[in-house]
């Protein structure tokens, strides 16, 4: 696999109006496998999966695969708040508050510290773990074959009560990458670090939406650095019914969500006093485009075509995803970036029509985006 390639490709802007369906729906279900390996879904689970968009596993991994990334969250934290008492930005280190708390208290202090988090480049050990997870690469083995790789771009969801850049609103996966993505099935597994509820801000998912297999029109989301595609927008281009086809995905802790990338989905906000912590981790063929504006390849995690292969994390950790984001965007791999800088940048942001200017769009404006404006 091409780990990068060279060079800042211009952006495709603006939806794929064409769709392929039978790339998203029942007709790329792959054959089932007599012999179950372990972890691996009933069929019925499988078939609803491509039927539906997503399919919710509420029993899957053990508090021993899933405490290790609220450690590795915990030890991210300390990092961060050691960093910021020795900038002077927040009074007091927050020791004694704990993992569904301490990041909250730090935002009132310094906003915008669940995004600083949230862009922390690493991925950690744990992550790492369960990303690979031999139950859970069997599941995707389920989806889309026995050749799988890691997507470049994976993310940790600092969901701190009540805060709008951590609410996010209606759109599909595959809006946030280049138009290659579209004709690429990548599965993603929403992983919630405790009981997710409509309390504390779980998933919505608009049931069927993926089977008119094409991208809805986007638009950038208010104060936030998120796209959003507008309900009237879903209906006329992906056929949704907003009376019948909303559904809330309500996981517990050792159960995940499986997504299409062309879904529609949202989250809702987190009226509750815990931090909503959850992970994004995503798949796909290693040979189809990953549509990552030309810049990165994903990670090969399983392969039949070499019984000894062995995975090796080296290429994709030495090309961290959130750097090359900020160099396509502002295209200079020389400026150093504030490492307390609470802006968003990303090519998405030029992707789509801008009707609201915020501060996350002027971080990214440079004269091509203006044209688009």
């Amino acid at each position: 696999m091409t780990d990068v390639q060279v060079g800042h490709p211009p952006i495709e802007y603006g939806m794929v109006a064409d769709g392929h369906p039978e790339l998203f729906d029942i007709r790329a279900m792959p054959s089932p496998n007599k012999d179950k390996k372990p972890g691996q879904l009933p069929n019925d689970m499988i078939r609803q999966f491509f039927e539906n968009g997503y399919v919710i596993v509420k029993d899957f991994f053990s508090s021993s695969e899933l405490d290790p990334c609220r450690k590795a969250i915990e030890d991210q934290i300390e990092i961060l708040a050691r960093k910021l008492f020795k900038a002077g930005k927040i009074k007091d280190l927050y020791s004694k508050h704990g993992f569904f708390e301490r990041l909250t208290i730090i935002e009132r202090d310094f906003p915008g510290a669940n995004i600083v988090l949230h862009k922390y480049p690493a991925i950690s050990q744990a992550f790492k773990d369960l990303w690979t997870n031999e139950r859970l690469l069997n599941v995707i083995e389920q989806l889309i074959g026995p050749e799988i790789a890691g997507h470049p771009l994976w993310n940790l969801r600092t969901k701190i009560p009540q805060n709008e850049a951590t609410t996010v609103p209606w759109h599909q996966d595959s809006a946030y990458l280049d138009n290659k993505s579209y004709k690429v099935l990548q599965p993603t597994a929403w992983i919630p670090l405790l009981d997710s509820t409509v309390e504390n801000g779980c998933m919505q998912v608009m049931h069927g939406g993926h089977r008119a297999g094409k991208i809805a029109a986007h638009r950038r989301h208010g104060d936030s650095f998120y796209i959003v595609v507008d309900e009237e927008e879903m209906e006329k281009s992906l056929g949704a019914n907003l009376d019948k086809d909303i559904v809330t995905c309500e996981v517990p802790y050792g159960g995940m969500l499986l997504l299409n990338n062309i879904i529609p989905h949202r989250s809702l906000p987190n009226i509750s006093g815990d931090i909503r912590w959850s992970l994004d981790l995503r798949w796909q063929k290693p040979d189809q485009p990953f549509g990552f504006y030309g810049l990165k390849q994903g990670v090969l995690m399983r392969t039949a075509k070499d019984p000894n292969f062995k995975m090796s994390w080296e290429a994709f950790e030495r090309l961290g995803s959130r750097q090359l984001l900020r160099d396509v965007t502002i295209g200079d791999t020389d400026q150093v970036e504030d490492e307390f800088d609470t802006h968003v940048k990303g090519p998405w942001i030029k992707k789509w029509e801008n009707v609201h200017m915020n501060r996350h769009v002027e971080s990214n404006r440079d004269d091509s985006m203006a044209d688009k404006s």
